[in-house]
């Protein structure tokens, strides 16, 4: 080899960020890095010059491996030269070192192999910090899951005996309230059936952080869908003073699990009513696209601030103009929409512009065939 050559191959072993041998078909040094003579400790304890032999090195490299399992002799190490290999090899000294073997062919013909050997001590730290952490969040996860369902349980009780007695405080059998007297039963049975709302988004919630729910497929009448939804949802609706408007097109049955899918729409005609001032407007909007069924819920609402589009399906998260509205919410019942879509194979996103009384539009995407794979999966004809 020309000293030129001999001088850029050199040059290429010393940028490599390993430390890294380049030897020869006949089991000889032909190019050495510092990296590799310092991570072994080689510094006049062998000859590394060009041409040199290999052999002599390998039980000075071989004395750092903590590993006692591996080849042992040199003629068995130097053996593998001839496959490209790629181990883990744990130091004595607490080190792990990636060691790949290259062996190194121009056409059919073996020109000698490169052995590189990175420090990846770090990264393996790292990996087990990563393991570590995630074992204890996991952890943290179920004890905070297994909290909420108890208490959710334990709360739901009470709740229905609060609900249950204003339902007889009410009952004209039981005498005549004056109206200030109604007004109170009333706020206290709201506010109880709110609670109650709460409590059962936060058990489905936990359900779908434990695991996936369990969703019945069967054909599912869009359009008779969607008025259940809003039929289920109008005394809300009037109450608020909103005019609502459903404008749906025929099309073919959608395979999913109509309650689910019910308890999403249902879930966004609640918000559009929150947040939409007497006198406005919602609009239910639906039609078979291709593959998919488009459904749109929109209203003449306090709107969605931009940066919080996305972020409005994550749990408790409500946006700025929600919160300082007195707009009552736990941010939850947007995170279980995007997951029984999701679920579904489809997509749902928020639009509109916020703060300006502009309004709020939700759009779900859902394929007329559902997902890929759907567990527990009903028959359908």
């Amino acid at each position: 080899m020309q000293s030129e050559d001999r001088g850029r191959l050199q040059a290429v072993l010393e940028a490599l960020p390993a430390g890294a041998l380049l030897q020869s078909p006949r089991d000889e040094v032909l190019a050495v890095n510092r990296r590799f003579v310092t991570m072994f400790d080689l510094d006049g304890r062998v000859d590394l010059s060009p041409g040199a032999p290999v052999r002599p090195l390998v039980p000075l490299v071989r004395a750092f491996f903590a590993d006692h399992t591996a080849p042992r002799t040199p003629g068995e190490i130097l053996a593998r030269r001839h496959v490209h290999r790629v181990a883990e090899i744990p130091f004595t000294d607490g080190r792990v070192i990636r060691r790949e073997v290259e062996p190194l062919r121009h056409d059919g013909e073996y020109l000698g192999a490169l052995w590189v050997y990175a420090d990846i001590t770090e990264r393996k730290r790292r990996e087990r910090d990563l393991e570590r952490d995630n074992r204890e969040l996991t952890e943290l996860a179920r004890q905070r899951n297994s909290f909420t369902a108890a208490a959710s349980h334990e709360l739901r009780t009470p709740l229905s005996s609060v609900i249950s007695f204003c339902d007889l405080l009410a009952d004209p059998a039981f005498g005549a309230l004056t109206d200030e007297q109604s007004s109170f039963v009333d706020a206290v049975r709201r506010n109880a059936a709110r609670m109650q709302r709460v409590i059962s988004d936060l058990l489905l919630t936990t359900r779908m952080r434990a695991a996936a729910p369990d969703l019945e497929f069967a054909p599912v009448d869009v359009p008779h869908m969607l008025l259940e939804a809003l039929l289920d949802h109008m005394p809300a609706i009037e109450a608020a003073g909103l005019f609502a408007v459903l404008d749906c097109d025929p099309g073919p049955p959608l395979r999913g699990d109509g309650h689910r899918l019910r308890h999403v729409i249902g879930n966004l005609l609640e918000n559009a009513a929150k947040f939409t001032p007497p006198g406005g407007r919602l609009d239910i909007t639906a039609a078979p696209r291709g593959p998919y069924w488009d459904i749109e819920v929109a209203d003449t609402g306090i709107g969605i601030p931009d940066q919080y589009r996305h972020e409005i399906f994550s749990g408790f998260v409500r946006a700025p103009n929600a919160r300082s509205g007195g707009y009552p919410g736990t941010g939850l019942g947007l995170a279980i929409a995007r997951t029984v879509v999701q679920l579904h194979g489809g997509t749902i996103t928020a639009a509109g512009h916020g703060g300006g009384g502009s309004g709020a539009v939700f759009r779900i995407r859902l394929p007329i065939a559902g997902p890929p794979a759907a567990p527990g999966e009903a028959a359908v004809p």
